[in-house]
């Protein structure tokens, strides 16, 4: 077997969306992919998919457990041996306004979004210092600009962004690189199932490619940074937004004149 065909990939949160997208990609690049989820049936449908058992391996485990999470790269140890990249993509979103957020809401957020990849991060060392390896945190454009209702899980972010910069300082020596990638607006499920026509309307106003990303687009950006295709790479955060977050404000405006 080549030496890209031995590389394992580790993705959290794959039962779906984004995770789900960059496990597909790292088995079309001949990756073997372990997928992690919370929802054991979820994440077992999502691997049967796939359809390819010989390179694959569903994980059920909540990525805020430390024991969980340690049984779960025991897991991936014992079945294929290494691990050569870490996706810590899994995440929630409780989207309410600062006064209505409970501190259960703000806990289970951060314990998720933020404890989730130091955790994660912190049992996969011992596989990823072997042959050196790559860490890439799934951020969001909600760290980068504030935004209403997003109290914890914008705060979880632009935390798990400086986290990565941590992680990439401490990690170099073991020949580990993290870097980010922080998704805009994507048509996800979740994306789908809470933003009304007039929120895609404002959001497709406020960007420069005017649409919403979809997952296999940030499935590109994920495995590209996990690649020799970025070995220098470390401690940068990517935002994969079609322009959301260098925009100011009159986007639709200034359109509006340039058509008129």
């Amino acid at each position: 077997m080549s030496e890209t065909r031995d590389r394992t990939a580790l993705v959290t949160g794959a039962a779906r969306g984004i995770g789900r997208a960059a496990a597909a990609l790292f088995l079309a690049e001949g990756w073997r992919v372990a997928l992690l989820d919370i929802d054991g049936p979820g994440v077992e449908a999502a691997t049967a998919r796939l359809d390819q058992p010989e390179r694959t391996l569903a994980v059920t485990a909540d990525v805020s457990d430390p024991a969980a999470v340690a049984a779960a790269m025991r897991r991936v140890a014992d079945r294929f041996g290494r691990l050569d990249a870490l996706v810590n993509n899994a995440g929630i979103a409780i989207f309410k306004p600062l006064t209505e957020t409970t501190f259960e809401d703000w806990s289970r957020v951060l314990a998720v979004n933020l404890s989730g990849p130091f955790l994660c991060t912190q049992a996969a060392i011992p596989l990823l210092a072997e042959r050196g390896g790559a860490i890439v945190n799934i951020t969001s454009i909600s760290g980068l600009r504030a935004s209403t209702l997003r109290t914890a899980y914008g705060t979880s972010k632009a935390a798990l962004a400086q986290l990565t910069k941590q992680q990439a300082v401490e990690l170099g020596q073991f020949g580990i690189r993290v870097n980010a990638v922080a998704p805009g607006p994507v048509d996800t499920a979740m994306a789908k199932a809470v933003h009304s026509p007039e929120i895609r309307a404002d959001y497709h106003d406020a960007m420069p490619l005017g649409r919403y990303g979809l997952e296999a687009e940030l499935a590109e950006a994920i495995v590209f940074l996990c690649s020799d295709r970025a070995a220098f790479v470390t401690g940068q955060q990517l935002a994969v937004d079609g322009g959301f977050e260098a925009t100011g404000i009159g986007l639709k405006t200034l359109r509006r004149e340039r058509r008129d």
